[in-house]
């Protein structure tokens, strides 16, 4: 009888443990989400922010110089988080905005 007691008692605890590790998993993967969306939406910014500073009207502006300095330094920084989060990353688009800038550093005029 105590075998009983203890094997549906161990069945319960198992089935709400994967119960709460799905929760865990669900959430872990939205958070990756999130963060894969972030770097590459910085990462754009980054790039934008890098072809305004070559365009004529704003060459050599000191604020734009900053700003691109500094989203260098977000963008630095959540490249470490992103190697936790990598999971949901878009691939094609990071592969994309990586072009756009080799053509930016190539040839600043021709990019815009």
């Amino acid at each position: 009888m105590i075998v009983y007691i203890s094997l549906i008692i161990s069945l319960f605890v198992n089935i709400l443990l994967g119960w709460y590790v799905l929760g865990l998993l669900r959430k872990f993967f939205f958070i990756s989400q999130a963060m894969s969306d972030l770097f590459l939406i910085t990462r754009a910014f980054q790039i934008f922010t890098k072809s305004m500073l070559t365009m004529n009207s704003y060459n050599g502006e000191p604020i734009i110089e900053e700003l691109v300095h500094r989203v260098k330094e977000v963008n630095d920084e959540m490249e470490s988080f992103r190697d936790v989060f990598e999971y949901t990353l878009d691939i094609e688009l990071e592969e994309e905005l990586n072009d756009t800038e080799n053509d930016i550093e190539k040839d600043p005029q021709e990019a815009i």
